[in-house]
């Protein structure tokens, strides 16, 4: 009898939900897009290589294609935003890749171009913005758990980057913090990339619904039974 096949042998196959079951309910899902700007994802990032496979890859369009598909669909999408001040202040030196951000020839530095949404990802004025300081994720001290609550949220749909440090903060704190947590693995990028497939496969699938963007695009879609 051959073995049973492995439900996240390819993360990019892996159902988004029962078929049977109701996509989220819109009205209470939050679309965040990870560290989306300019300064990261951009033509002149400080991390060309993350930024070259955020593009190569597809992710950043798949984000766009998101965004927009959550605003036609009445989602709340917020940007979560890494920044610095000019002087620092704030800022984390606790870990090797603040004290390295800092030798960087790109800055983060609040109210420049490399703290803006990257294109082509589009924002609309009911989207929120929430940016940080310091950390590694964006649900840590930042405020987005209060704002996720106070908009009625159940399940955070997380898209962006990096696999390797600020997308599984962000989903290891949304579960944490009682949130379903749904991650379009084509929507996410890290470096190198067979460094995100296994940590899609091997840590975001025990915690998330791991999912597609068009999946995600086609559940916003599906008209929704009456009660």
């Amino acid at each position: 009898m051959p073995p049973p096949p492995d439900p996240f042998a390819d993360p990019l196959r892996t159902p988004y939900a029962d078929p049977r079951a109701e996509p989220p309910d819109p009205a209470t899902t939050v679309l965040l897009t990870v560290e989306c700007q300019e300064g990261v994802v951009g033509a002149d990032s400080a991390l060309p290589e993350l930024a070259a496979a955020a593009r190569t890859s597809g992710a950043l369009v798949n984000v766009a294609r998101l965004v927009a598909g959550a605003h036609a669909a009445g989602v709340q999408v917020v940007h979560a935003v890494a920044e610095r001040r000019p002087d620092g202040r704030g800022a984390g030196r606790n870990a090797r890749l603040f004290r390295a951000a800092e030798r960087l020839p790109v800055r983060q530095l609040a109210g420049t171009k490399a703290v803006r949404v990257a294109e082509p990802v589009p924002v609309a004025d009911a989207d929120l913005v929430v940016r940080r300081l310091h950390g590694l994720s964006p649900l840590a001290g930042t405020g987005l758990d209060a704002l996720l609550r106070n908009l009625g949220c159940r399940t955070l749909v997380i898209t962006g980057v990096s696999a390797n440090v600020a997308v599984p903060n962000a989903v290891f704190d949304a579960v944490n913090l009682g949130y379903t947590a749904v991650v379009p693995a084509d929507a996410i990028a890290g470096v190198p990339a067979d460094y995100t497939a296994a940590m899609i496969r091997h840590t975001l699938a025990l915690v998330a619904t791991v999912t597609t963007a068009d999946a995600v695009l086609r559940g916003w879609r599906r008209p929704r039974r009456t009660r």
